[in-house]
């Protein structure tokens, strides 16, 4: 758990961690502020999430192009999938204006920066 005086001096790089997750790497906020690493992780991997779905999205819906009206369906669904990685973005992005180091659901428990 982080200091009420970490959490205060480090806000804003702990929300800029899920837009942009490589900007505390760079600057090495992440070794100097323990909050900062919390969201730094939860943000990179977040990132390497959404990209692992929309790699998979996009094999899917070509997979499913072929497979009259379910396929459709189906395509459908898979984008409004994204919509989860929309959500865990904003609730990232919420915890840390908060000042919390909440895991997010599903993907939250993933060490990538030690």
């Amino acid at each position: 758990m982080s200091s009420a005086e970490d959490v205060q001096a480090n806000k804003g790089m702990a929300i800029i961690a899920y837009i942009l997750f490589f900007v505390p790497l760079i600057a090495g906020t992440h070794k100097t502020s323990p909050f900062v690493k919390f969201h730094t992780n939860q943000g990179t991997v977040l990132f390497i999430a959404g990209i692992a779905y929309g790699v998979a999205a996009s094999i899917l819906q070509v997979i499913f192009a072929f497979i009259p009206v379910i396929g459709g369906i189906l395509s459908l669904l898979v984008s409004l999938c994204g919509l989860a990685w929309l959500v865990l973005l904003i609730l990232g992005i919420v915890n840390a204006a908060n000042g919390e180091e909440k895991p997010l659901p599903v993907i939250g428990n993933i060490q990538i920066i030690k």
